[in-house]
């Protein structure tokens, strides 16, 4: 990444300090409402145009993804008074910006014991360090089955992701003394695909896909089909959401023509756990002795709920990045940062050797 990235990543982030900062005073003159949603569509207009300043893969990723989407989706509920902007209301603007753009939530239950949070730091330091084994890895990809390396990237992306959302929540635990709910679920013990979508995979998504697009699609349907089966269409509908979501992230990656492989993959798993749920449903009302609960069914579910997620994962949504060149381009980033640290490294030890002569 040359110095050129960083600068546009700083002007980037001022601009997103400046709107936010606008926000957060809204409320102050602007009531929840139509008017408050006039008032805010010009700094969502603006979060999905600031992305499209950084070309670097990470550096664009993680921006488009905390403000194009956390933040703009959070600044959508706040005009009506809902969502984590709302509930509870954020009492400084250094939390109001923290709570828009990053992607945490204030935990109101009790901070988890000592105990806890030592496994939980023991969880990520070894997550570092596969992450730190893949990328070496990476160096004999010429070697790598393709097939292989889309597995590769499924390890890469679940490592990553867990790593960059801790330590974001970490960092706002820090400065503003929160404790704050976990953002990954251990998604590979899920026993369905409701779980691993619902409970244990990206739960910050999965907390602002909720009131933003779930809970209005269930209230809009039960005016036609019942309390009963509203989730269902509500369910799809997050999917949907997602999908296009995800679309707009790769493309400010790689800014290459969608080619809808990712939108076929989120679409695939609404239809999945759609069914699932009414599967589930039926299954319940019979099965009174709980005899789909025994171990075998849960550990059997667990083998297939993965190998259900793994299979689609590299079958539509991983191979976007080779499409788009992000792996390659990933690559390079890594190669310069590594580059960047050795230098440092020989320029400390230089001044080392210097010294002690």
């Amino acid at each position: 990444m040359e110095g050129g990235e960083i600068e546009k990543l700083l002007k980037v982030w001022v601009w997103v300090f400046i709107s936010l900062f606008y926000s957060y005073l809204i409320p102050k003159s602007i009531p929840k409402g139509p008017k408050r949603l006039v008032s805010i569509l010009p700094v969502v207009a603006l979060f999905l145009y600031l992305p499209l300043n950084l070309s670097s893969v990470h550096l664009a990723g993680l921006t488009s993804f905390f403000i194009a989407w956390l933040a703009n989706f959070k600044l959508l509920l706040f005009s009506f008074g809902r969502g984590p902007l709302c509930n509870p209301p954020p009492s400084s603007l250094p939390l109001f910006v923290a709570v828009s753009c990053l992607p945490i939530k204030i935990q109101i239950q009790q901070p988890p014991p000592t105990a806890a949070s030592s496994s939980r730091a023991l969880n990520y330091t070894l997550k570092a360090l596969c992450l730190a084994v893949l990328i070496r890895v990476y160096d004999y990809r010429d070697r790598i089955h393709p097939k292989l390396l889309l597995i590769l990237y499924v390890f890469h992306i679940y490592f990553m992701l867990e790593i960059i959302l801790a330590a974001s929540a970490a960092s706002a635990r820090a400065l503003l003394g929160l404790e704050l709910e976990p953002q990954f679920n251990e998604p590979y013990l899920s026993t369905s695909l409701q779980d691993f979508w619902g409970r244990r995979w990206n739960l910050t998504v999965t907390r602002i896909l909720r009131p933003s697009v779930y809970d209005p699609t269930r209230d809009l349907f039960t005016r036609f089909v019942g309390p009963k089966s509203a989730p269902l269409p509500a369910v799809f509908a997050t999917f949907v959401v997602s999908a296009l979501m995800h679309e707009l992230m790769f493309y400010y990656m790689g800014r290459a023509r969608p080619t809808w492989e990712t939108t076929c993959f989120f679409l695939l798993h609404g239809a999945a756990v759609t069914s699932e749920i009414a599967v589930k449903k039926a299954v319940n009302d019979k099965d009174k002795e709980g005899r789909w609960s025994s171990w075998w069914v849960v550990s059997a579910s667990r083998v297939l709920t993965m190998g259900f997620v793994t299979t689609t994962a590299c079958w539509l949504f991983f191979p976007k990045f080779v499409h788009c060149q992000l792996d390659a381009k990933a690559f390079e980033e890594y190669a310069a940062v590594g580059a960047f640290l050795t230098n440092v490294s020989n320029r400390i030890s230089y001044e080392k050797f210097y010294n002690a002569i």
